[in-house]
């Protein structure tokens, strides 16, 4: 991909993850929020937090599929743009809901599992967000960023589970969600298990072309002393 067609995809990137910010802004100046508004503006930045999360989580899976590069560009992009999302829903939580309350919310969090699992979510978050500059992946080092940056399958369990625990049963949205998350995590999984048995072969190869190169050897050293 040319550097004109990365630059063009970052700009649609970016005005798709915006849009739905947009949309909000406008429903709430026209006082289109519904009769509970708290409530909708929570819903809202929720939702689109969990799909712009798993849509991150699917570069990866894209790349090991259809052998396409460019989706990894995207993959920090789309990450901290869900974390965004993720921070004003917690915003909202925290300041239209409770207030400032950290006595309640404290009792949010400790009894009802599908805050605790959120704000485990958030939490896991921010240390992904706060090394998605170059200078944090040189820092760390490739291999350990790769490492800490496996959080988000984790993240995307919780965020998951936060839906499916919040939703009323009759709402089959967060199970759409649950099919697309285990369905990502099964393409990683397959890929890792097919990488580790390459491996494996290669591994078990290598001793037995040594050892056959070495018995070859021995066999030229015998015909060459039974010559002599």
């Amino acid at each position: 991909m040319s550097r004109r067609s990365r630059v063009v995809l970052k700009i649609a990137v970016w005005a798709i993850c915006l849009a739905p910010l947009v949309a909000l802004l406008y429903r709430a100046a026209t006082h289109d929020l519904g009769a509970n508004p708290i409530s909708f503006v929570t819903n809202w930045l929720g939702d689109w937090t969990l799909r712009l999360l798993l849509a991150s989580l699917a570069m990866t899976p894209l790349r090991i599929l259809l052998g396409l590069s460019w989706p990894i560009q995207l993959r920090r992009l789309l990450g901290l743009f869900a974390f965004s999302y993720a921070s004003l829903h917690f915003g909202v939580w925290l300041v239209l809901d409770h207030f400032f309350d950290w006595r309640e919310m404290g009792a949010d969090i400790a009894k009802r599992p599908f805050v605790t699992v959120g704000m485990t979510a958030l939490l896991l978050m921010m240390p992904l967000a706060a090394t998605s500059t170059a200078a944090a992946i040189r820092k760390l080092g490739g291999r350990n960023w790769q490492r800490l940056h496996r959080l988000a399958y984790a993240i995307g369990v919780c965020g998951v589970l936060h839906y499916l625990w919040l939703a009323k049963k009759a709402n089959p949205a967060p199970y759409y969600y649950a099919t697309v998350l285990a369905l990502l995590l099964a393409i990683r999984v397959w890929d890792w298990g097919r990488r580790r048995v390459s491996r494996l072969r290669t591994e078990g190869i290598a001793p037995m072309a040594t050892a056959g190169v070495r018995s070859l050897s021995r066999q030229a050293r015998r015909q060459e002393e039974g010559r002599s």
